[in-house]
Formats: structure tokens, sequence, C-alpha cells
């Protein structure tokens, strides 16, 4: 096997691929990358048998082959190396992968690629595609709500609820809960669960990548394949019934608040800064007539913030765990949000003032038990 082609290609590509290289693993040979070169085409290969990602790229001068090198060292030296052709080969030397670039020449073990685990594509109808930018974002404003505690199961997958036209995208961890909607290219309908940490790292690949305007998504039983113009994402489904999410969402409010998304976002940063030193990341945000007073204390000292606010309904006061407020204002890019509240101990949701494009959730904390 032998090709040449650019730094930045390689690099683009094994970064890519790094987002599937299990690193706890007790298998030498899912540590590493699968190179196979084949009518003018790099294609680089990985997976922790959850995820599997398979990118490629055009070279020049090659040779057809494949091998299996460290994903680790590959990338440490590709990231290292200058904007410039970059040689790889397995012809030198038997069992060793050389790269050449200007005066730079290095040699890795390699491991056989038959060993590595076959990855197979999907060929299932059930499909849909998304705009890419569109997709990007649905993830974006929906995956941080997911559970990260492995014991909670279906908790941290999201759910995409796939309709005619549309997708929805659900995620809850038990004290907040994202629904965030776009409109899809979908044909038929379909229920899926995939983990958060796969549907983070597709999102990364989108960001880094460039390409299509377009995303494919297909599914199987138990497998769904993502696919761009360069790179194939295979994720595994997780099993199992999904939360009545709909269920949760309180049907009515007795306060209703539409504010200045980044005025809040702005106040809520600064009243975190001492409400990190005490239980729960503390806020608390009295609902007045016409404005917000947000404040936090701590051993180490207070901040009050009064942002204008334009308020239907009772005067209210509420704590909050400031994180979950901050995540969510970080991802929405309305000039203005909604807060619906229906008392100081129920849940508070957060919405567009037009429109349905996302639904956000947020359990309140108990000022008298903190």
């Amino acid at each position: 096997m032998k090709f040449t082609c650019s730094q930045t290609a390689l690099l683009r590509a094994v970064n890519t691929c790094s987002k599937a290289v299990s690193t706890r693993t007790t298998i030498p040979i899912l540590k590493g990358i699968l190179i196979r070169v084949e009518d003018g085409r790099a294609t680089l290969t990985s997976s922790d048998l959850n995820m599997s990602i398979e990118t490629s790229f055009d070279v020049q001068n090659y040779t057809p082959g494949s091998t299996v090198v460290s994903a680790k060292y590959l990338g440490e030296i590709v990231r290292k190396l200058p904007n410039s052709l970059i040689t790889l080969s397995t012809e030198e030397e038997p069992g060793k992968l050389t790269i050449n670039c200007l005066g730079s020449n290095f040699g890795i073990v390699t491991l056989n690629a038959d060993e590595f685990p076959l990855i197979g594509g999907i060929e299932s109808k059930d499909f849909f595609e998304l705009n890419r930018k569109d997709f990007k974002d649905l993830l974006n404003k929906c995956v941080f709500s997911a559970s990260i505690d492995e014991k909670k199961g279906i908790l941290t997958g999201c759910l995409l609820n796939i309709e005619k036209n549309q997708i929805e995208a659900v995620a809850l961890d038990g004290f907040r809960m994202a629904i965030v909607r776009k409109q899809s290219g979908s044909l038929k309908e379909k229920k899926v669960i995939i983990p958060a940490s796969i549907l983070s790292e597709i999102y990364k690949i989108l960001n880094e990548e460039e390409g299509s305007d377009q995303i494919s998504v297909v599914f199987e039983d138990k497998k769904a394949e993502f696919l761009t113009e360069d790179t194939r994402v295979n994720a595994r489904l997780l099993e199992g019934e999904f939360i009545n999410y709909n269920g949760i969402l309180p049907a009515e409010w007795n306060t209703r608040v539409t504010v200045n998304r980044e005025d809040m976002l702005n106040s809520i940063e600064r009243a975190s800064l001492f409400a990190r030193e005490g239980k729960n990341n503390l806020i608390k945000i009295k609902v007045n007539k016409d404005n917000l007073d947000i404040n936090s204390r701590s051993e180490e000292g207070n901040v009050n913030e009064t942002v204008g606010a334009d308020v239907s309904g009772n005067e209210l006061l509420i704590g909050f765990n400031s994180k979950y407020l901050l995540d969510i204002l970080k991802v929405i890019t309305d000039e203005e949000v909604v807060f619906e509240m229906g008392s100081s101990v129920s849940s508070c949701l957060i919405k567009p003032v037009e429109g349905n494009e996302f639904t956000y959730l947020v359990l309140p904390v108990r000022i008298n038990a903190v």
C-alpha cells in the first residue's frame, strides 16, 4: 500500500475517525485506524463496536492495499507535520507504515487489516434527508439534555421521532428536557433512540467537515447510518421504550415572562459566579411586574441583577440550577424567549416567542430546601 496526499486532508480524516477509536478496550485492533487505498481514494475506518466511522479523500501516486495503524501515534504525527504533501507506505518494510513529509521520516508498527471488524452498510429503505445546517442545529439544541449517567439507561439516549416532513429530537436527564423540531424530507414515520454521546460526535464531524448541504440518515432494526459526501457513521440504537415526554409538559401557566435572551444569559452568567460556590448552583429569580431580579449568595459574596421583561400573570419567586438555564440560553439563537411557570415548585417551560421549534423544561430548586 502506498499513497501521497496533503497533510490537511489526512489530518481531517484522522480527526474524524479518532472519534470512534476505543481508548479503554482490551482489543488492540480497536485502538487502530484501518487505512484502505483503492481507485484513487484512501478510506480511513475506526470502530468501538458501538459506533463506526468511515471517511475518504482523494490521493495521488497510489498502490492499492490496506493496513491498521495506531490511531494515537498516527494522529500525533500528522498534527505535528507541516502543511505539505505526505507519503504513506507499507512497501519498504513488512509490518510497518512509513510516513514521509519533507525532511521527516516516521515508522509505525502495523496490524493485520483482515482482523479489523467488518462495517457493513445498511440497505434499509427507512431513510430521510435533512438540511445539514438544520441537523447540526437540531443536535446542538437537544443532545446536552440527555443523561451522562450510564445507570440511567434509556435516558442516555436521544429520541428521534421522524414524522412526515418533520423530525423531533427529545432528550432528558430527570432534571431538564429538550424537544427540538425541524422540517425534513422523511418518507416514513419512525422512532429510534440513539446514544447522545454518539450524536455529539456526529455533530462535531458535521461541524468540522465541508461538503454537501444535505445529510442522509438510514435505519435498520438495531442500527442507524449517517451519510455525508465523504463520511459514513454507523451507530447502534438503544433498545427500550422512551418516556412519555408529552405527558410531562405542563398544560397551564400562571406566570409568563418574555425576555431578551442575551440580557438573560449575561445576567445569569454573572449571578452564577457565586452560585458555583453554593449548593445546586442555586440562583433565585424574582418575577416582578415589569422586570426580573436575579440573585445568588454564598459565603464568599453575593450578586444582584435586574433584567427588564414583559410579564403576564402572577409575581413569583423561584430557584434554579443556573447551569441548566445557561445550557439552554447558550444554544438558542432567538432574540427573545418565553418562560412559562406555574409555581415556585412546578416545572418551567422555555419556548420561542413564535412557532414551536423548541421546548425546554427545567425543574426548579426548592428554595426552602437549600
